[in-house]
C-alpha cells in the first residue's frame, strides 16, 4: 500500500529508509529508493527508480526524472530539474580493487538554483551548475557552468545563455538581452551574464 500522508507521497514500491527528510507534498514514484541521511524539501517529485543516496541533499520544488541516481556528495538547490536518465558521479576514479569507501572519498558537486540538466547528460563530480543554467541532453560537464550558461556536447561548452525563465538571450550591442517570460533584463560582461 502506498504511503501517503498529509505531508508527502510515497508509492507502495518505492523504499525509503531510515533518518530521511522528506518535505510537503513531495511525490515518490515507482521503484524509487530514497538512502539514509537524505533530505529532501518541499514540492519534489521524483519519478520511477529514482535513487537518492546517503546524506544527499535536495531543496524544494525539484523534478527529478525516472531513472536518475544522486549519489552521495551532490546537492541541489531549489527548483533543478534532472532529465531522464542523466547522470552524476561522486569519484574520479573508481577501481574496484581499490574501493573507495565513506564519504570522505566522495568529491561534492553542486547544482545551483534553477539549473536544467537534459536527459542522458553526465556531470563529473567536482564542478558547480549555475543558477539558472542548462546541460544540454547527451552532455558531459567536466568543468564548472557559469550561471545562466547553456552548454552542449562533450566536453560541455558554452554555445549560448538563457534567461531565469529559460529562454534564449540575444544581446545587443551594448550587451543588454531582455526575457518577456521572466520580464528581466541581463548583461553579458566579462565572458558572463547578470541579472540586472
Amino acid at each position: 500500500m502506498s504511503k501517503i500522508s498529509e505531508q508527502f507521497y510515497v508509492n507502495e514500491y518505492a523504499v525509503v529508509d531510515k533518518n530521511v527528510e522528506i518535505g510537503e507534498g513531495t511525490k515518490i514514484w515507482h521503484f524509487s529508493h530514497i538512502q539514509s541521511g537524505a533530505r529532501i524539501g518541499k514540492n519534489c517529485v521524483f519519478g520511477q527508480n529514482v535513487n537518492v543516496g546517503n546524506n544527499v541533499i535536495i531543496g524544494n520544488n525539484c523534478k527529478v526524472q525516472n531513472n536518475v541516481s544522486i549519489y552521495e556528495g551532490v546537492t541541489l538547490e531549489d527548483y533543478v530539474f534532472c532529465g531522464p536518465s542523466m547522470v552524476f558521479t561522486n569519484i574520479l576514479d573508481p577501481r574496484c580493487k581499490y574501493p573507495q569507501v565513506g564519504s570522505d572519498f566522495y568529491i561534492k558537486t553542486l547544482v545551483k538554483e534553477g539549473a536544467s540538466l537534459g536527459a542522458n547528460c553526465t556531470i563529473v563530480c567536482g564542478n558547480v551548475i549555475g543558477f539558472s543554467a542548462i546541460v544540454g541532453a547527451s552532455a558531459t560537464v567536466t568543468r564548472d557552468v557559469p550561471d545562466f550558461a547553456l552548454v552542449i556536447g562533450t566536453p560541455a561548452k558554452i554555445v549560448g545563455w538563457v534567461s531565469e525563465a529559460g529562454r534564449k538571450l540575444n544581446f545587443d550591442d551594448e550587451g543588454y538581452a531582455y526575457c518577456e517570460k521572466s520580464n528581466k533584463k541581463y548583461k553579458f560582461e566579462n565572458k558572463r551574464v547578470i541579472e540586472c
